[in-house]
């Protein structure tokens, strides 16, 4: 166990310092292109329903379950292709290294976030988030449960949680109490402004 530092900043990646909702469109576009339009329909009738099942988005579950459905389409071997060697640093908000930049100089920014075991590191991996932290990443399938893990790998006297979903943010601050600020970015599109996340503080 580590000595504890005074601040950890913990930050998810999905639709925080990674722009998820834009993958998951180039994904139904590369789907539509190559299979058409109702394969893309089921394939993701299958994802949201195994989200519902886990509790997370598992695109090469997804993958693997719909497969089950088409078992003679040699085409879908090389959809987990297109998952897998995905551009993610392309899909990175204008600014992501800017928040992990400047928290270097008041706590160490660790990675929180929830996901499988294969997809979601690689997806850390291949965005560069990775080497931004310098591997202190942690992922789980429910990360608000895992709080006493977070705190033993990166135990401090207080955390700042910043996430783009509420109820994530509600759990771990009902956990926590006054040891973590949450800090919600809320991303704000208009047609002339890149997709940007401006943090709000949320009341501690």
């Amino acid at each position: 166990m580590r000595p504890p530092s005074e601040v950890v900043f913990l930050f998810d990646v999905d639709n925080t310092l990674l722009d998820n909702d834009r993958i998951e469109k180039d994904l139904r576009r590369h789907l539509e292109s190559e299979f058409g339009a109702e394969a893309r329909n089921r394939y993701f009738a299958v994802f949201e329903g195994l989200r519902e099942e886990l509790g997370y988005a598992d695109y090469l579950g997804a993958l693997q379950r719909y497969r089950l459905e088409n078992l003679c389409d040699v085409r879908l071997l090389l959809m987990s292709s297109f998952l897998v060697d995905y551009p993610f640093a392309k899909r990175l908000y204008p600014v992501p290294s800017t928040p992990l930049a400047h928290v270097q100089n008041s706590g160490s920014p660790v990675i929180l976030s929830d996901g499988d075991v294969v997809f979601q590191p690689r997806k850390v991996q291949r965005s560069g988030l990775w080497e931004a932290v310098e591997g202190r990443v942690l992922i789980y399938i429910h990360k608000e449960k895992m709080l006493n893990d977070v705190e033993y790998h990166y135990p401090a006297r207080h955390y700042v949680m910043v996430d783009d979903k509420l109820r994530i943010l509600a759990a771990m601050k009902k956990i926590w109490g006054d040891r973590v600020t949450t800090v919600w970015p809320r991303q704000v599109i208009t047609p002339l402004i890149p997709k940007s996340p401006p943090c709000i503080l949320l009341p501690t």
